[in-house]
């Protein structure tokens, strides 16, 4: 079975590069300490601090293990110079037809998504419904709590 590959704008991935060097730069010394501190100060059947500096060091280790996979699969989208279509990486400002309202939402791989942040994952049913979409058109996301309708104003390249 061929491994799924991880579509991502290249700030995402960057930031997932920093996360995975800093846990095991930094985090991993720290609670290597933590573990001979507790350790240092005896019992360990009834030691919390050394129950908790374990918990921890597994915690970091399955990030780790999760971020290498997702790196490993990883696919850079988002480098064009076409600003004529929603493409991953896009910045999108759209009219809410219903409310008659501007929204700006960033199109982004799906390890990325953040809604609290306008961030959708060309997955979504917005995220799906954009992609590709030009300029002037109007598309309609079908999302559980029912369709709704959306205009394209612009769409340009996100900075980062």
């Amino acid at each position: 079975m061929a491994e799924k590959k991880n579509i991502m704008t290249s700030a995402g991935a960057e930031k997932l590069k920093n996360e995975l060097k800093e846990l095991k730069e930094v985090r991993r010394a720290e609670i290597a300490q933590k573990i001979k501190e507790a350790r240092a100060q005896g019992d360990l059947s009834e030691n919390a601090e050394y129950d908790a500096a374990k918990d921890e060091q597994g915690e970091i280790e399955a990030r780790i293990e999760e971020l290498t996979e997702i790196l490993k699969h990883v696919e850079i989208v988002g480098e064009t110079t076409d600003m004529t279509h929603v493409f991953i990486g896009a910045i999108v400002k759209l009219l809410d037809i219903e409310f008659d309202e501007e929204m700006e939402v960033s199109i982004v791989g799906t390890s990325e998504a953040n809604s609290l942040m306008n961030k959708f994952d060309n997955e979504s049913p917005l995220g799906q419904a954009l992609i590709g979409a030009e300029i002037g058109e109007t598309v309609t996301v079908d999302a559980p709590a029912g369709a709704f309708q959306y205009k394209v104003l612009s769409i340009s390249k996100n900075p980062n």
